[in-house]
């Protein structure tokens, strides 16, 4: 038969009809019985045994059409039979052959031939079997690919994830890859063939197999795989001069169509190795579906992946509150295309504009809101200090005060790990805040906070700016050798803000597990080696300095602070709220008068009465010392001394 006749052959069995299925079952079933019949007595079937040939056709068809229609057997595509299939086969010609046989004394005449009951099993079984391993065979030969227009392909990885991407691109000839074999880093499996395709050896192996098997690309299968697994799988296809690719971890998979269609160019998420957060999805519904949810800064960074994973939850609907015209704009488009079913309401305004703020409130009637809109940039908020108070600390009294007024359930407020032992104004109003919506816990609105670390790829972040400056050809700009920061991807945050907020009953600060801390030149390091490039060589990297407000190290809490665990295991409680004995009125009207007049001695040493660890910036104590002396706090120093 001509190749092109088995291709036409295989498209018609892949389109295949049910009733074409029981049509081609009904005929083995017959054939088998009556092949069983003639093997017993050597081709030629003996006159008195035509009757009991009959009463068997007559009962074993009808109760075998039975047995694989109840079984399901009677559907599906034949072109991707498994073996757990052929399992499902012969249980169901078990389950047939057991039936005939007590149903056919009461229709066959006596003396039926016992060693036919086997001989029709094995056949049928033979048959059904063989039929679909055909159409899979015709099919597969029918898709055989030209190996002229592949890249010659290592698979990284020879455990489940790499078998299954194998298995893939095998089904998949539009893909441009000729797998050649794998490479493992356990060395038992060097040496073994999986589906015919060898496994050559570990890592260290990679420039020499590259160089003897003519490889092009090499793609990564190892989606548990820790961030420093990863770094050195990516030194060793630097080291062989490969491209390479990476296949996502379960999560990814599952929203997606399989393995082939998310390769993707390994990302630096990838180098972090952070497992997907396990989440308590019914939970989370339970708080979310049918609400009206509100979400400040909803154009940010938190706040625009706060509105998507809002929307997986089916809530009633999602009010974005955000300043920044265009970023809304876009947000807007964005998820009316994504989450047609879920009504978005963009909404411009300022959380320091009090009026505005009810009104929007008034209008929607929200249940839970999440405050993410913040001025979040240390250096720039050095420079502009009294704008990060009217933003961060005012702005959040607003949202706080407009969501108790208007009867909104559950408050929770996005804050920073530069809330702890602040050096910065930037961590010194976010704690400020913090303390804030603690005092208004009253037994009303739930009010909680949310810490965490730094974001990747959120805006403003250093990988934007690495990425920058890489594509200029460096130098990339680091701080300090030792500069070290907590890292999360932004959905992980996100997940895990939803997360805490279904939990406690308001007055907790809970603290994300952000895992250990990254040094930002090994970041920049693995950046530069992402981009193909080598760290030192092709892109140098430079150090700047702490700049105003900066620290080495990032910390998630404070010495006198306790943390408890939680249900969640990446989700902890503080025990202790920090308020000062004299209440905030008198340190929030202080602030308010030194933001009115200026007064960078008096907001300095006003923050120091209220935040007793908060240390700040030599800059802005030279700029408090240069300044002319005035009343430096509205708060008298005996409840200062008070709320010590």
């Amino acid at each position: 038969m001509s190749r092109f006749n088995i291709q036409r052959a295989a498209r018609h069995l892949t389109q295949h009809t049910r009733w074409v299925m029981r049509t081609v079952q009904l005929a083995i079933f017959a054939v088998a019985g009556v092949l069983a019949f003639l093997l017993r007595f050597d081709i030629s079937v003996p006159p008195q045994y035509w009757p009991h040939l009959l009463a068997a056709l007559c009962v074993w068809v009808p109760v075998k059409v039975f047995v694989f229609h109840s079984l399901r057997l009677d559907r599906g595509w034949w072109r991707y039979v498994s073996i757990r299939d052929v399992a499902r086969l012969a249980a169901a010609n078990v389950a047939g052959s057991a039936l005939g046989c007590l149903a056919l004394p009461w229709f066959a005449p006596k003396g039926f031939p016992r060693s036919v009951y086997i001989l029709d099993f094995l056949l049928c079984l033979g048959m059904t079997a063989g039929a679909r391993m055909t159409v899979r065979l015709a099919f597969e030969f029918s898709r055989s690919p030209n190996l002229g227009t592949k890249k010659r392909t290592l698979i990284y990885g020879a455990g489940d994830a790499g078998v299954t991407l194998l298995r893939e691109i095998h089904q998949n000839p539009a893909l441009a890859y000729e797998v050649v074999g794998f490479v493992d880093d356990d060395s038992a499996k060097t040496g073994s063939f999986i589906h015919h395709t060898k496994v050559f050896g570990n890592g260290a192996a990679l420039p020499s197999i590259v160089a003897s098997q003519a490889i092009e690309t090499v793609l990564i299968a190892l989606p548990s795989a820790n961030g420093a697994q990863m770094t050195r799988v990516l030194n060793h296809c630097h080291e062989a001069g490969v491209s390479y690719k990476t296949v996502p971890g379960l999560a990814e998979v599952i929203e997606g169509n399989g393995l082939t269609t998310q390769i993707r160019d390994v990302a630096v998420e990838d180098l972090l190795g952070r497992t997907p957060a396990r989440l308590d999805q019914d939970r989370i519904s339970a708080k979310l579906t049918g609400r009206t949810v509100f979400v400040t800064g909803a154009a940010g960074s938190i706040g625009s992946e706060l509105c998507r994973q809002i929307a997986r939850f089916n809530p009633r609907a999602i009010v974005g509150f955000e300043i920044a015209e265009s970023a809304l704009f876009h947000l807007d488009r964005e998820m009316r295309q994504s989450f047609p079913n879920v009504p978005f309401y963009p909404e411009i305004g300022s959380i320091q504009n009090k009026q505005r703020l009810a009104e929007v409130l008034k209008q929607y009637r929200p249940s839970i809101l999440y405050h993410a809109a913040a001025y979040k940039h240390v250096p720039m908020m050095e420079a502009h200090v009294f704008e990060a108070v009217e933003n961060n600390v005012f702005g959040t009294w607003n949202v706080a005060l407009a969501a108790a007024r208007h009867g909104v359930d559950h408050f929770v407020m996005i804050s920073s790990d530069k809330a702890v032992r602040p050096t910065n104004l930037m961590g010194a109003t976010k704690r400020v805040a913090e303390l804030l919506i603690l005092e208004l816990q009253n037994g009303g609105t739930s009010f909680v906070s949310v810490r965490f670390g730094n974001v990747l790829g959120s805006n403003g972040s250093v990988i934007p700016i690495f990425k920058q400056q890489i594509a200029a050809g460096g130098p990339v700009t680091v701080t300090h050798p030792e500069m070290r920061r907590y890292f999360m991807t932004i959905p992980e945050a996100s997940q895990l803000v939803l997360q805490a907020s279904t939990m406690g009953h308001g007055g907790e600060i809970y603290v994300l597990d952000m895992g250990a801390p990254v040094k930002i030149v090994d970041l920049a390091r693995n950046l530069i080696l992402l981009s193909g490039l080598r760290p030192d060589e092709d892109i140098k990297i430079e150090f700047t300095g702490l700049r105003p407000g900066e620290k080495l190290y990032e910390e998630l809490n404070s010495m006198d602070e306790d943390t408890l665990p939680t249900s969640y295991e990446r989700i902890k409680v503080f025990t202790g709220n920090g308020l000062p004995s004299a209440g905030m009125e008198p340190y929030l009207k202080a602030l308010h008068d030194i933001c009115g007049r200026r007064d960078v001695p008096g907001l300095v040493l006003t923050l120091k009465d209220l935040i007793r660890d908060y240390n700040p910036s030599a800059e802005l104590l030279r700029r408090a010392v240069h300044l002319p002396k005035t009343a430096v706090t509205a708060v008298p120093r005996a409840k200062a001394a008070a709320a010590r």
